[in-house]
């Protein structure tokens, strides 16, 4: 382990975590495609939201099992699985004939994604002292934020070059690269006791997650968002009882009778379902208002993440001199201006207004997630820290399920009683994205509010 940045095996070895860990956020080349690949298959733009749920609902229901899983059997173990795991599933989304296929390939996708990121921050960590952790958490989300940004620019290119299956397969060297590299990773100790895995409970806790994202998804459909809720209660109740029955659950549930523990992670979902807000909406503004190349497009949409790039490594730096609520607060807001911002775009906003919100709007992601990351890290004991990563990345997967199902709600209910009022394809366009905007930037506004509430906090 090592205890300060000079070790050079430590730092090759958290590159490659993080070369590993980017085929996960190098996602976000998918969003600049969407319009290539809703007119590819025929279907309607409120559809795309089913290639987002398909891929998050799945590494979301599974993401704290798996996290458990590593815990047990180590964390390099299961990590160098989703790789490979991952690199067939590039392929099979890539040559998907049909929308139904592609939809069935981002599952499989989805459970290499699951494989990789609850296992990366326990990695990282595992490489250097624990008091180097914020350090090691700032760093490591600068690696996630470089797939980030590189995602939109080299998906706005592999679109305009190839054509929308290229934003797939273009990862499965990547993942195949880190796979062959990784050497040398902390595991567990030979001839130690292995904990029992708690299957009954982990599969109970997948359902529960499951049936609760996609009640949210459903909500427009009465009876069978009600049917999902119920799955849901039995299946809490089913995983609570299991929990309380079992010496070793998958998460440890009296964490969130710590002051402010609860709090933190529902502010972290709902922080997350407004700025999913930009990858939801603006890909579309970009192409079909603002009229920009498709490759163009994508290098402007990458610089939301290159504004988490920036913010990150800094953020790591600083916790430990700023509270790391007070930070996270810090970059809610931070957030929710950028969102503001973009609410009031029209169709003659300059390219620098553009590119100001969205860095300010990426900002305020990296503080985010590193603050948030490191008070999870820091309440779980070291022995849980699959675990924790893994509720960090859930509570996120929670908040961008929920936007892609309720923003599109409020985008399609505003721009269609604008068309029927008989404004033009764009002005109707512009107030559906706006009224999307304005209400992921109120979310935001009511998030950074609890967490500066005063009262009892654990940090």
């Amino acid at each position: 382990m090592a205890t300060g940045w000079q070790d050079r095996a430590a730092l090759r070895r958290l590159l490659l975590v993080g070369l590993g860990t980017s085929v996960v956020p190098l996602d976000s080349a998918l969003n600049i495609a969407f319009p290539a690949m809703t007119a590819h298959f025929g279907q309607p733009v409120a559809d795309i939201q089913w290639i987002v749920i398909c891929y998050v609902l799945t590494y979301g229901s599974l993401m704290l099992g798996i996290g458990r899983l590593g815990d047990i059997f180590g964390h390099a173990r299961v990590f160098r699985a989703g790789l490979g795991w991952s690199a067939l599933a590039y392929l099979l989304c890539s040559v998907a004939p049909g929308f139904g296929w592609l939809m069935a390939c981002r599952v499989l996708q989805g459970i290499g994604a699951a494989l990789v990121i609850s296992c990366g921050p326990a990695l990282v960590t595992s490489l250097y002292a624990e008091a180097l952790r914020p350090r090691v958490l700032g760093a490591y989300a600068l690696l996630f934020a470089t797939g980030s940004v590189l995602g939109p620019s080299l998906g706005g290119l592999l679109v305009a070059g190839f054509g929308w299956e290229a934003v797939f397969w273009f990862r499965t060297p990547i993942a195949l690269a880190a796979l062959l590299l990784l050497r040398g990773l902390p595991g567990p100790a030979r001839g130690a006791a292995r904990e029992a895995f708690d299957l009954p409970g982990a599969v109970l806790l997948a359902v529960a997650i499951g049936s609760l994202l996609m009640a949210v998804n459903q909500a427009r459909h009465g009876w069978v968002a009600l049917a999902l809720a119920g799955l849901f209660g039995v299946a809490l109740w089913g995983f609570l009882r299991q929990s309380r029955r079992g010496a070793r659950p998958v998460v440890a549930l009296h964490v969130f009778a710590l002051p402010g523990f609860a709090l933190v992670n529902v502010a972290n979902a709902l922080a997350n379902l407004a700025a999913f807000a930009v990858l939801l909406f603006v890909p579309y503004y970009l192409t079909r208002i603002a009229l920009l190349p498709v490759g163009v497009a994508g290098l402007v949409l990458a610089s939301s993440a290159a504004g988490t790039m920036i913010a990150s490594l800094p953020g790591g730096w600083l916790l430990g001199r700023v509270a790391a609520r007070r930070m996270a607060a810090l970059g809610v807001g931070l957030i929710g201006t950028g969102l503001a911002m973009m609410a009031l775009w029209g169709a003659a906003t300059p390219l620098p207004a553009l590119l100001v919100a969205l860095l300010l709007h990426g900002a305020g992601l990296g503080l985010l997630q590193v603050s948030y990351t490191e008070i999870v890290t820091a309440t779980l004991p070291r022995a849980d820290r699959g675990v924790a990563g893994s509720l960090a990345m859930m509570t996120r997967t929670l908040g961008v399920v929920t936007a892609a199902s309720l923003l599109t709600l409020v985008f399609e209910g505003v721009q269609a009683e604008a068309q029927g009022g008989g404004a033009a394809v764009g002005e109707a366009f512009l107030r559906g994205f706006g009224a999307s905007l304005a209400s992921a930037a109120l979310v935001a506004a009511l998030v950074v509010v609890a967490l500066l509430l005063p009262g009892r906090q654990r940090r």
